[in-house]
């Protein structure tokens, strides 16, 4: 079939495994170019298919030789249907590692559920014995909660008070006012039950009380923080109150797996185009106005730069690994200098439809959404029949 995109709103419908697959070789291309890094050997990634997931499983593969599995919840093809590009990801993964002589399988399911953590855990058992590291890169909008049967369901919402303030629909250019009403309590709880840090502590329980834990094995989870002017909808509103527990649980995690010296950090990264952050009012226009700041002053990173970054500069360095003053790892520097933000404000005040082609990057930020789904890349013929029915070589139906 001929494969071209289909939005609804800020949702792609289709995906292209013609330039998913060479989405992950430009990114394994990358890291490869930045030399080999003394990392992990053996990594469990739970989020592995798309976004910093993605980057850390192709970050272990091929700066460190490590072998990987990779836990997800995508949609296979069927026929005349497109997979979620998180599937046609992995796909192309696994046979870019199995083809470099890597170790890569990946378990398709509810990573929230027992069911998988079990079958994930059975794995690492047969294959690899032990990990050393495993990445928590979750971004769902719902969760099954694994003791209480109850389905939960996070919203992007303020505490407190309505927040009114810019925002620009990416795919029109249009610079308007948006107001969201305040979350009420439910909401919040939710939100924290969502994409807080329970989860994350129950698959470190279950590695741990089944032995899969290597000595001295790490674990991370990925964060943001952002300016003050997305604080309201974002850190200050219920995602944040869950990225607050998220962090909060890297100190328990530490502390209960001391006697096997484990430890849990979460990483606070920089903000970029996702599926997720597209739906957050406020902050396409606050990465359109970023994404040109920061590309003038030449350090602009994706998500398999920040990554590669986090492993090569942080995590692996032979020193201790460097925290700010609430234990979490830094790699938004770039993105939170003093004068990055101060261009940034200058900008937001002054952004308007007529404008922010000029002053802001929108035409990337379409760019970097079309990639998410496989579509934009060179060297990728569009116009050809392409075979949707893609399988991921390790997952047998």
């Amino acid at each position: 079939m001929i494969i071209e995109p289909r939005m609804r709103g800020f949702i792609c419908l289709t995906a292209h495994p013609d330039g998913c697959a060479q989405s992950v070789k430009n990114q394994i291309a990358y890291v490869k170019s930045k030399g080999a890094i003394d990392g992990p050997k053996k990594v469990l990634v739970i989020g592995a298919s798309t976004g910093f997931g993605l980057a850390s499983r192709i970050t272990s593969a091929f700066g460190s030789d490590a072998a990987t599995i990779g836990v997800f919840f995508e949609k296979e093809p069927a026929e005349g249907k497109t997979a979620t590009p998180g599937w046609y990801n992995s796909a192309a993964f696994e046979n870019e590692a199995h083809n470099a002589g890597l170790y890569a399988k990946s378990i398709n399911g509810d990573a929230f559920s027992n069911e998988v953590k079990q079958e994930t855990i059975d794995l690492i058992k047969a294959d690899l014995g032990q990990v050393d590291l495993v990445i928590y890169s979750l971004a769902s909008p719902v969760r099954m909660h694994p003791v209480t049967g109850v389905l939960h369901r996070s919203v992007l919402k303020p505490i407190g008070s309505t927040f009114t303030n810019k925002t620009v629909d990416f795919h029109t250019g249009n610079v308007s006012q948006v107001t969201i009403e305040p979350a009420n309590e439910e909401d919040i709880k939710n939100t924290v039950v969502v994409m807080g840090g329970e989860d994350w502590a129950m698959w470190m329980e279950a590695l741990n009380k089944a032995g899969v834990l290597a000595q001295g094995a790490t674990t991370i989870a990925y964060s943001y923080i952002g300016p003050e002017v997305t604080e309201a909808v974002y850190r200050k509103g219920t995602i944040g109150r869950a990225k607050d527990h998220l962090e909060a649980t890297a100190f328990e995690i530490t502390d209960s797996l001391k006697s096997i010296g484990c430890k849990a950090y979460v990483s606070v990264n920089k903000a970029l185009v996702t599926q997720a952050s597209s739906a957050i009012p406020v902050i396409p226009l606050y990465i359109s106005l970023l994404y040109k700041t920061m590309k003038a002053e030449g350090i602009h990173e994706g998500c398999i730069e920040q990554i590669q970054r986090l492993f090569g500069e942080r995590l692996y360095t032979g020193n201790a690994i460097p925290t700010d003053d609430k234990g979490r790892i830094r790699i938004d520097d770039w993105e939170m200098r003093e004068d990055i933000q101060n261009q940034i404000k200058a900008l937001w005040e002054t952004a308007t439809t007529e404008n922010l082609n000029e002053i802001g990057d929108l035409a990337g930020y379409k760019q970097d959404f079309l990639n998410l789904f496989g579509f934009g890349f060179d060297g990728v013929d569009y116009d050809a029949n392409t075979n949707e029915m893609v399988p991921i070589p390790s997952i047998k139906k």
